[in-house]
């Protein structure tokens, strides 16, 4: 047995299916989507120049990422680390334009700071110098079970 519906049903019928499907959709974005975390911390530079850095390969960090002149990479301090600043999180830094991403982690004895990688221009490091800066990330939504 089939029933006919009139015309105008059927189109109200795949209207109101699309609105359902779109809203589910959104409704999953917006879940998937943290808010970004927001923080101000202590910004200075660095180059991969004999004597910056530990080791003899300074332009290998500490995940080991091979750092290259033009990079948009930076070192954060180890307890931002348990804030989500984790290796190859995307970073906005106010007063820098793009987005950088972290490569490179800092000595223990730093808290609350980011080192800005900037090649080797140490000119351009040292006019960076040392200031308060807010920062702007988001920390990856954790899957259930870990």
């Amino acid at each position: 047995m089939s029933v006919t519906l009139p015309r105008q049903r059927k189109v109200n019928a795949g209207g109101f299916a699309l609105a359902v499907v779109s809203l589910t959709w959104l409704v999953s974005f917006c879940e998937a989507q943290p808010e970004p975390e927001t923080l101000t911390v202590t910004a200075t530079a660095y180059n991969s120049l004999h004597g910056q850095g530990h080791g003899k390969d300074h332009a290998l960090a500490a995940w080991g990422d091979r750092l290259e002149p033009g990079m948009k990479a930076i070192a954060v301090s180890r307890d931002l680390i348990a804030l989500g600043l984790d290796h190859n999180t995307e970073v906005e830094i106010e007063g820098l334009p793009g987005t950088w991403k972290v490569k490179d982690k800092m000595h223990r004895r730093w808290k609350k700071k980011i080192d800005i990688y900037m090649g080797e221009d140490i000119e351009a490091a040292r006019e960076w110098g040392r200031r308060k800066v807010v920062i702007r990330y988001t920390v990856p939504a954790r899957e259930s079970g870990q």
